[in-house]
């Protein structure tokens, strides 16, 4: 599909081993548009999560085939896939996974010196300042309340200007409050950077601010569109 920026067709996934393997992804068929903001929402154990992850290559599929931004991931060796993220996906999950031993803005100089980027810092400082963490560049995470380690992540994320954003639960350790602001920020730098948003929550009023919605249980759709929604121009 030419205006797809991720396609998912016909992926089943299971995890775990024996007797305790479980069918987590069913036969999923799922295209996001380039541009396009989508919630996945279904209860504990529905698979939205997992199929998060396979969609950022971070699970592979045992069926089926998942292209994000033009790319097959189910070609690329596991150095393969680290280099396509790096170079077109930001993550955000309801764990921060910042580095302890690194400050702010070191953190989220990360992505870019791995690719080797001579102005790292210069771009990280500006991430920051973005999510209003200027003041707070020098602080290591133990020293950051959870709403500004879950800045620290976003900007981190944000700061290489990937195509994809995926945020898996990304306020879920967040007091009400704080969580409302990560959101606004959430869907503030999406539109800036004209990302194409997958946003996994167990809110459905959150979710129902994304273009669309697409519900899961028991390793299915079962509810909202699977099919392009709105494409950005």
């Amino acid at each position: 599909m030419s205006h797809s920026a991720i396609s998912v067709e016909n992926v089943h996934l299971s995890l775990g081993d024996a007797a305790a393997r479980v069918h987590v992804l069913r036969g999923l068929d799922v295209h996001i548009g380039r541009g396009e903001a989508v919630g996945i929402v279904g209860p504990s154990g529905s698979g939205k999560s997992t199929l998060l992850m396979t969609m950022a290559g971070l699970e592979r599929p045992d069926e089926g085939q998942v292209r994000v931004a033009g790319e097959d991931l189910g070609r690329l060796d596991e150095d393969g896939l680290a280099r396509f993220r790096g170079e077109n996906v930001g993550l955000v999950f309801q764990s921060f996974h910042l580095i302890p031993n690194m400050t702010a803005i070191e953190n989220v100089a990360v992505p870019l010196e791995l690719t080797g980027q001579p102005d790292a810092f210069e771009r990280a400082r500006a991430a920051l300042e973005r999510v209003g963490l200027s003041h707070r560049l020098d602080h290591y995470p133990t020293a950051l309340s959870g709403g500004e380690q879950q800045r620290v992540a976003l900007a981190r994320a944000l700061v290489t200007e990937p195509k994809i954003l995926f945020a898996d639960e990304p306020t879920g350790n967040l007091d009400g409050e704080t969580g409302k602001q990560i959101i606004e920020l959430v869907f503030a730098l999406q539109r800036e950077h004209q990302a194409t948003l997958v946003l996994v929550t167990h809110d459905e009023g959150l979710a129902a601010r994304c273009d669309r919605v697409i519900a899961m249980r028991d390793g299915e759709i079962v509810g909202g569109e699977a099919g392009i929604g709105r494409a950005a121009e």
